[in-house]
């Protein structure tokens, strides 16, 4: 037989969903402004009609007190049940409601009275402020109970006070009136509870629909697990409102643009200052992994659109894998100098063998005299030129593989370069950058042919790579130093379309440019402008002390 289960235990509290909560927040709410309301409108009802009560007496009191008749009749006749002074007292009070009606001397004996029988007796409340010459409102109590009272000083013609004027209205009709009036103002109190608790419901219904029917608990849960996933993934995140303002990012996002807080409520542009970055966040430009580089950082940018109105963008950090694919296509470049020279070695020692064979010693003596006459001139015609050792190494290997590309590879006659650069490794990565895109147009064509020039201005080099390709047409002149530019097919490693872009910045760091035109004969033309990049005279040059790795990717257009 199987137990019993236990009995559950009733638990008695709010219930757990948010749209339940707030309906009876709400109608809490609803009902205590109701009843505060009535309660705040009652104390001075209350008091109003009291007010209004003392005011009536009093000025029938004045009434009563401005006939002459009165004032000489007490001064002439005896009090009695019978006499004037009573007869006008209760006409007054007959034709104005009022409870009583009391005319009294100075000594306070009563002249007129509702009960016959307190007549020539003397007042039960004091009557001296009265004959003091004062008037008076008061809520009192008497021989006829509680009233709203009004007490005037009786005056004769002369204006001297023979007497006092009391006068009474009944103060169960105050209460009467009161308790009239708490009917219709409940009526009211409940209509307007009513209409509160209508638009309760209908919030309420709204909150229901925005927040999924969810409990405060889910609600609490879902957002410490979003803060927990914003702040701990490895991947930059920016969330934009409607209006294309930052309204959130995560740590790894202000960490890869180098922004902070600050930004949020603010736009790209001015978050970030125009550029393609700005571009891709605003969504000015779109696609799928669109790369962008931001600082130093190459990243890559996604950016979906969201139900309200806003949009959600991440950002992935793409500068240890670009810098990896740069070294692969370094060791390529070394590979194919190296395959191109061995290629040429090869048939120059076939060449020898030839003639050996031939018995054609002097020919062969000839033919290797030439060969090591013309790599020998070719060596010392870069190093005279170029007296930096990195930059003169660079040309003469890229001569090699321009060689066996089939393209001149020149050093123009205007080129003069000193050992003195501040900066030798970016110069040789922005140069090795710029030659290899020449190679890369001129390539197949006929005459094919790349002029290097470097030259010193002062302290500035100016660097000019001119080909003999198809060359950039004018519209494209500023798009292809725009990050993911490109017109050449990327390889599997890693992507194009940043390397011009990354030569301009490291120009404009430098305080230089970078621009492309159209060289003499047809063909592109760079320019790069390098202010500073010489060290003094009086200064060592750069190259005899640590160098830190160059900050410039190399990478093809």
């Amino acid at each position: 037989m199987s137990p019993t289960p236990p009995a559950r235990r009733l638990r008695l509290g709010l219930p757990r969903r948010v749209f339940s909560q707030v309906l009876l927040m709400q109608l809490a709410i609803a009902a205590g402004v109701a009843v505060l309301a009535t309660g705040l409108f009652l104390a001075p009802l209350s008091q109003q009609l009291d007010d209004q009560a003392m005011r009536r007496a009093l000025s029938i009191a004045q009434t009563t007190a401005a006939q002459p008749r009165i004032a000489e009749e007490v001064e002439t006749t005896p009090p009695t049940a019978t006499g004037p002074v009573q007869q006008e007292a209760e006409r007054i009070r007959l034709a104005t409601d009022a409870e009583y009606i009391v005319v009294m001397d100075l000594r306070g004996i009563r002249w007129s009275h509702t009960e016959p029988r307190e007549i020539g007796r003397k007042v039960s409340t004091d009557p001296r402020r009265a004959i003091a010459g004062k008037d008076v409102m008061e809520i009192d109590s008497g021989t006829l109970g509680r009233s709203a009272r009004g007490k005037v000083p009786l005056r004769n013609n002369a204006g001297d006070i023979v007497g006092a004027v009391s006068v009474g209205i009944a103060y169960d009709s105050v209460r009467a009136r009161l308790i009239h009036a708490i009917p219709g103002l409940f009526a009211y109190a409940g209509g307007a509870l009513a209409v509160g608790a209508i638009a309760a419901w209908l919030i309420s219904r709204r909150v229901q629909r925005q927040t999924r029917d969810l409990a405060f608990s889910d609600i609490s849960g879902l957002l410490a697990e979003r803060e927990a996933m914003l702040h701990g993934i490895r991947e930059g995140v920016v969330a934009l409102d409607r209006a294309g303002r930052v309204r959130l990012l995560n740590d790894e996002a202000q960490r890869l643009l180098g922004i902070g807080d600050e930004v949020v409520g603010r736009s790209p542009d001015d978050a970030l200052g125009t550029g393609r970055t700005a571009d891709v966040l605003a969504g000015r430009v779109t696609g799928t992994d669109l790369l962008t580089v931001r600082g130093q950082r190459v990243l890559v940018a996604n950016r979906m659109p969201t139900d309200d109105g806003g949009a959600v963008a991440t950002l992935r950090d793409r500068t240890e894998l670009d810098q990896l694919g740069r070294e692969l296509d370094s060791t390529r470049g070394l590979i194919d100098a190296l395959r191109a020279q061995d290629h040429e070695h090869a048939n120059r020692m076939h060449t020898l063998l030839g003639l050996l064979e031939l018995e054609m010693y002097d020919d062969a003596v000839e033919f290797v005299g030439e060969v090591v006459g013309d790599h020998r001139a070719t060596a010392e015609q870069v190093t005279e030129k170029i007296h930096d050792p990195l930059l003169a190494a660079l040309l003469v290997g890229k001569a090699t593989v321009a060689a066996e590309r089939g393209v001149a590879l020149w050093i123009s006659d205007g080129t003069r370069l000193p050992d003195r650069l501040v900066e030798p490794r970016g110069l040789v990565t922005v140069v090795g950058n710029l030659v290899d895109n020449a190679l890369d147009a001129v390539a197949g064509t006929a005459h094919a042919r790349v002029e290097v020039e470097l030259r010193a201005d002062g302290r500035t080099v100016v660097l000019r790579v001119r080909d003999t390709g198809p060359g950039i047409p004018a519209e494209h002149h500023e798009s292809v130093f725009t990050e993911g530019w490109t017109t050449k097919k990327p390889p599997a490693h890693r992507e194009r379309g940043i390397g011009l872009s990354l030569v301009r910045r490291f120009a404009e760091r430098q305080g230089g440019s970078a621009s492309v035109g159209e060289a003499a004969g047809g063909g592109a033309e760079f320019t790069v402008v390098l202010p500073e990049a010489l060290a003094g005279p009086d200064l060592e040059p750069a190259l005899t002390a640590p160098s830190a790795p160059s900050t410039v990717p190399k990478e093809e257009s």
